[in-house]
């Protein structure tokens, strides 16, 4: 969307473009504010520490998945004031500040934890480490996809665990902004998601994707029967019936009698789905048709998908709530300066810093984190310390270098994120599983100083 905003004459910038895909402008006004304010008194230059994390879990949950982290350093390399933005900048902040962002690149250090894990209240998910200029003006962009992703693979992990053995398809493009359903698809797939319906989200990263038909093919056509010889006739038996556009059973008789006993599957969208599906069930089995699967979608979440849980049913569709967070649309991340330098020396000792705002409190000093476990491999407790830890045998180090001195180096597969995340899941007690109102799986227990 283009900005109708000039300031000073300054060019109008269409900011989801930016040049080369720049994701500069992919941030709030008051981060230039600051710095230009930073770069007058001295502090942007120096040495800083800002970490991410969540001060709880969204609606009684008990645990969140870290996911974004892929894109986020997509981003950062991204992260380049061109002449472009700096043309449209001009006016909006100083010449000062204009000259330190043409030359602008991220220099610093960034550690968190692995994209596919768990994290719980107070969890160091994300350390960036640099001048103060540096890492202030990465906040939005951090927060943006970070909020976004952890959230969308919490909410989808939850979904995984209420079906069992039953395969998921992420089917929510039509149900949010078009950059977030590919963003969507992705942390979706982490959580273990098994395929999505976005062809984009295959393109850039490799999401398996699939397809049935809607409504409007049925109807475009004479008959259901017209509709469903002629998907049939270009996609073969295997393929995926939508059958309650008129009536499900008649519509399930004509696709067997079209298809035989080797068709693919069926899919239901509407109606009493565990009343539909048994009897559906019963029909597929008594024309013959027992290895037809059947297909629910329309509205499912996590509490519908486990009340499911024994209806004869091989697999789910899941759009709206998926997309949405399942109620919690943001995973309530912050980013917050933890330490900072006594002055610009970049050997000069960092002090810790915290605020004391009432309801939002944060811990000073640069942290690292544990997660303890028993001598059977189960998370007891995430150990959150000011130096680094000295982990037991049983006991699991969380925090992984993603960019070193301005190079990234935590670039990997999507599919080691997908089983990361199935193990650290496996580490969970029984009890981080259940889909009702609790407390974190685990308390995170901090280092008294900090």
């Amino acid at each position: 969307m283009t900005n109708p905003v000039n300031h000073q004459g300054s060019a109008s910038l269409d900011a989801s473009r930016g040049e080369a895909g720049g994701t500069a402008l992919l941030t709030d006004h008051y981060e230039l504010t600051m710095l230009q304010a930073a770069l007058r008194s001295g502090a942007a230059h120096r040495p800083a520490v800002f970490e991410v994390f969540a001060r709880h879990l969204p609606h009684g949950r008990r645990y969140g998945v870290v996911a974004g982290t892929g894109r986020l350093l997509e981003a950062v390399e991204q992260f380049r004031f061109g002449q472009t933005e700096l043309s449209f900048l001009d006016g909006i902040v100083d010449e000062t500040t204009l000259a330190y962002l043409e030359s602008y690149r991220f220099s610093g250090n960034i550690w968190g934890y692995a994209e596919g894990d768990c994290y719980f209240p107070g969890s160091p998910i994300l350390v960036v480490s640099g001048t103060f200029a540096e890492a202030v003006l990465l906040e939005t962009v951090c927060l943006s996809i970070l909020n976004h992703d952890c959230a969308i693979a919490s909410a989808a992990s939850r979904m995984v665990t209420a079906a069992g053995e039953r395969p998921l398809i992420e089917m929510g493009s039509r149900r949010t902004h078009e950059r977030a359903a590919v963003a969507a698809a992705r942390a979706a797939y982490i959580a273990g998601f098994a395929a999505t319906s976005n062809l984009q989200a295959r393109a850039s990263y490799g999401v398996p994707s699939t397809g049935t038909s809607a409504h409007a093919f049925t109807l475009v056509h004479d008959n259901e029967r017209h509709a469903f010889a002629s998907q049939l006739e270009s996609l073969g038996t295997g393929t995926t019936l939508l059958v309650d556009t008129y009536d499900v059973p008649r519509a399930v008789r004509t696709a067997v009698s079209l298809a035989g006993p080797d068709l693919g599957a069926i899919r239901i969208d509407s109606g009493d789905l565990p009343v539909q599906a048994r009897e559906v069930r019963t029909l597929l089995d008594s024309l013959g048709a027992e290895k037809t699967r059947i297909l629910l979608t329309g509205d499912l979440d996590e509490y519908s998908i486990a009340a499911l849980g024994a209806a004869p049913v091989d697999g789910y569709g899941v759009g709206t709530s998926l997309v949405t967070g399942s109620g919690a649309p943001t995973a309530a991340l912050v980013y917050k300066l933890v330490a900072r330098g006594s002055s610009a020396d970049s050997a000069a000792e960092l002090v810790p810093v915290a605020k004391h705002s009432v309801g939002k409190p944060s811990r000073g000093g640069r942290k690292w984190a544990m997660r303890h476990r028993d001598s059977h491999g189960v998370a007891v407790s995430e150990q959150v310390t000011l130096a680094p830890p000295s982990p037991g045998p049983m006991d699991r180090e969380l925090l992984v270098p993603l960019v070193s001195n301005g190079s990234v180096v935590g670039r990997e597969e999507l599919g080691a994120a997908r089983s990361r995340h199935q193990a650290a899941l496996r580490e969970l007690p029984p009890y981080a599983l259940q889909l009702s109102r609790g407390y974190p799986a685990i308390p995170t227990v901090f280092d008294p100083e900090s």
